[in-house]
């Protein structure tokens, strides 16, 4: 998956610069948060891993028996999020958040019941229990953490999403729920079809 523009942020979470020799990646296509160029000793520097583990390589066969709809697996251990379109030939892989503790993560397979654009949210009784300031319930917007679009599972309260807070990413920081940066999610969304089999490992 290749993005028009690459970021400090986006190379620092996903590891890209490991990858990338500085003659594919040019002093003009490196830029902070901001949009400002980074500086030469920025450019050249290692890649710092802050947030992710190194992405492990996965086969669909590993996990799944049939392509059929679409495989989704949620790789908790490298955070990460791997697509394979039933077409044989799409592959996708994206960084993730992933729940804060074991305690909240459930693992197993699954599968996409519904999709959500703009999904609104409403936090269970235990998410409001360990955190009393949580809204009863949030509209769609900026605020809202479960992004742009949401892709719902099996299990109740379980999902994958996007976010507006991009710091999650490649972090322990959901109640269970494995969250996307939003550009990512709204690509992953337009590939997913409901009844696409899911797997969080």
């Amino acid at each position: 998956m290749m993005h028009n523009r690459l970021t400090r942020r986006r190379i620092l979470l996903t590891g890209s610069a490991a990858a990338l020799t500085p003659t594919l990646l040019p002093a003009q296509s490196l830029t902070d948060d901001q949009g400002d160029q980074m500086p030469a000793t920025v450019r050249n520097a290692p890649p710092v891993r802050r947030n992710t583990s190194a992405f492990q390589d996965q086969n669909w066969q590993d996990h799944f028996d049939t392509l059929g709809q679409g495989c989704l697996l949620a790789d908790i251990s490298s955070r990460a999020v791997h697509y394979w379109g039933p077409d044989g030939e799409t592959h996708r892989l994206y960084p993730s958040s992933v729940p804060l503790t074991e305690d909240l993560t459930r693992r197993g397979y699954t599968k996409v019941v519904r999709k959500r654009e703009a999904p609104d949210w409403t936090p269970t009784a235990s998410m409001r229990e360990r955190d009393p300031t949580l809204p009863a319930y949030m509209p769609p917007g900026p605020g809202n953490p479960l992004g742009t679009h949401a892709l719902y599972l099996t299990w109740p309260a379980y999902l994958v999403h996007g976010t507006h807070d991009t710091r999650k990413i490649g972090r322990q920081s959901s109640s269970g729920c494995i969250g996307l940066f939003n550009s990512d999610i709204e690509e992953l969304y337009a590939l997913v079809d409901v009844g696409t089999q899911v797997l969080l490992l």
